[in-house]
């Protein structure tokens, strides 16, 4: 059971660790891509792209999209609040606030996630070291930032990143009430819910994505990169760290991303990298290593004290003779190849 649960625990950090890299490219690759295409042509790009991608990989690894009025409703739900209003909302922000910046903002997510959490009760008992390595991560953000060297507003652009902050942290909590540890493959989930935010961004198309396009090398690369590894695969992973261990848990990705953002800038772009920024990184990884620590059980704990959040979750659905549970994402039906995706 130790070998299985360092195994585990190993798998979620190295997904933590690919998502925090991809997405904290994201507004890199957003700025790009905004010199040749509109905000709205940007979002949808990266929708349409996106979704391309994971119905493609979907199949590949045998399964299909979800079925059923219910589960397509919560998917259409999840599609505005995680894709095609946070996207939108990035790609207006970028517009005058730069890439490093937008990544601390987006910084606030895990605090709107664990606020959300508790009001609506699915973070009980919250432990005094996560919260404080909560806490801490933002504090790490603050010191990155740090606002009182700054001079001017960031205005509206500051604004609708932090909405779309917001927005993440309320649509994590919705998926995980509602989408995840449901019977329902997460490649599945991730799949339809960038085809109904393609859906959802094409309605809006006509009201302001019609402008001229000015493609260019960069604009293409910085759209197809954009779609694919920030949006396509980040999205899956996140669909994943949603359902092994919870909303908050992925919302956490975002302390992570202004280390990101700033070292993208000082290895791509030539921003200065001091001691302050470099304070400021250490203490964001500190406050994370913090929330991702596990809390051993006592020795006396009982098998289904020691079950993880998935595994209890899991259990519960089991045990319930009227609502059957269709067979876990894991595990390999007749004729269908295993799923290889993380």
């Amino acid at each position: 059971m130790t070998d299985n649960s360092g195994a585990r625990a190993l798998r979620g950090g190295a997904r933590v660790a690919v998502l925090a890299l991809l997405w904290g490219s994201t507004f890199l690759w957003t700025e790009l891509a905004l010199r040749g295409l509109s905000p709205l042509q940007v979002t949808f790009a990266r929708c349409a792209i996106g979704a391309l991608v994971l119905v493609v990989a979907c199949c590949a690894t045998g399964h299909r999209l979800p079925r059923g009025r219910t589960v397509w409703r919560h998917i259409v739900v999840a599609a505005f609040f995680c894709n095609a209003l946070p996207f939108a909302l990035f790609s207006v922000g970028q517009q005058t606030v730069d890439s490093g910046l937008a990544g601390v903002l987006n910084a606030t997510t895990p605090l709107w996630s664990i606020i959300l959490g508790l009001t609506l009760g699915s973070e009980r008992g919250l432990r005094p070291v996560r919260l404080a390595g909560l806490l801490l991560g933002f504090t790490g953000t603050i010191v990155i930032f740090a606002p009182w060297r700054t001079t001017g507003a960031t205005g509206w652009g500051a604004l609708a990143i932090l909405g779309a902050a917001v927005s993440y942290a309320v649509a994590f909590t919705y998926m995980g009430r509602t989408l995840v540890r449901r019977g329902t493959p997460t490649i599945s989930l991730s799949a339809a819910q960038l085809v109904a935010a393609s859906g959802l961004t094409a309605l809006a198309v006509p009201i302001g994505g019609l402008d001229a396009v000015h493609p260019g090398p960069t604009v293409l690369v910085a759209a197809v990169v954009l779609s694919v590894c920030c949006t396509a695969v980040t999205f899956h992973l996140t669909y994943r760290i949603i359902n092994d261990e919870g909303a908050t848990d992925a919302a956490v990705v975002g302390y992570l991303l202004p280390v990101v953002s700033v070292l993208l800038g000082a290895v791509v772009l030539g921003e200065d990298l001091n001691l302050r920024v470099v304070l400021g990184m250490a203490v964001v990884l500190l406050g994370v290593g913090m929330t991702r620590r596990q809390e051993a059980p006592p020795a006396s704990a009982t098998p289904a004290q020691r079950a993880t959040p998935a595994q209890t979750a899991t259990s519960a659905q089991t045990a319930t003779p009227a609502q059957p549970v269709a067979p876990a994402e894991e595990s390999i039906s007749p004729g269908r190849a295993p799923d290889l995706s993380w």
